[in-house]
């Protein structure tokens, strides 16, 4: 089965590919791991997205999307994959369908934009040996300190409440138009995503078997 998870930053998607990776056995594709890949590999198209990197630029379309195929080639995807991260817009959901890509289903974990911006503006991570905790759900046994090294917890440029805002702004221009071209297709199938990761779980198992 080849499955693209979509959702909002901070809705949960990494974990969910997780579980689906574990019951189907097959492997989830994120698109940030692939790139890294990519670079340490030293594949053609890792060479070309270190060169933009290096220069401080975004990597283009063309090359993410060269990525991307070369890693749907290897042998671990013939009996199916989960793409998390891609594509995050239409001209690449586009390119895939060009690269004769069939997608069975496209499951999108919906998450209110103040549940998000809850989520991870809480998270904070040991500066040292980089634990996570959460000022909610994870509490540190004394507060600002790691339980397991002691070291000071930090709060990431990523989760700040200014940044985690700009990227749902981001998703939303975007992002969210693919629910509408993979819904013409029958093939996507929206979750809401719940305070419980397994009950989001169960729901998202649902939503491919039906």
């Amino acid at each position: 089965m080849n499955l693209i998870l979509l959702g909002a930053p901070g809705a949960g998607k990494g974990t969910q590919a997780e579980k689906i990776c574990e019951k189907l056995s097959i492997p989830a594709i994120s698109t940030g791991n692939i790139i890294r890949e990519a670079l340490a590999n030293g594949t053609e198209m890792g060479l070309k997205a270190k060169e933009y990197i290096n220069a401080g630029k975004l990597v283009p379309d063309e090359v993410v999307i060269g990525i991307i195929k070369e890693r749907l080639a290897e042998d671990d995807c013939k009996n199916g994959f989960i793409l998390d991260g891609f594509p995050r817009t239409i001209p690449q959901a586009q390119a895939l369908d060009e690269m004769g890509i069939v997608i069975d289903r496209v499951i999108d974990i919906e998450v209110a934009d103040e549940t998000v911006v809850k989520r991870m503006s809480g998270r904070r991570v040991c500066s040292k040996c980089g634990a996570s905790y959460h000022l909610e759900f994870k509490k540190p046994i004394n507060d600002g300190v790691c339980d397991s090294c002691g070291a000071e917890l930090i709060q990431r440029k990523d989760d700040h409440p200014d940044t985690v805002l700009d990227r749902l702004k981001v998703y939303h221009e975007q992002t969210e138009p693919l629910k509408d071209y993979y819904e013409k297709t029958g093939k996507l199938k929206v979750v809401e995503g719940q305070e419980e990761v397994k009950e989001t779980t169960a729901l998202v198992f649902e939503a491919l078997e039906n």
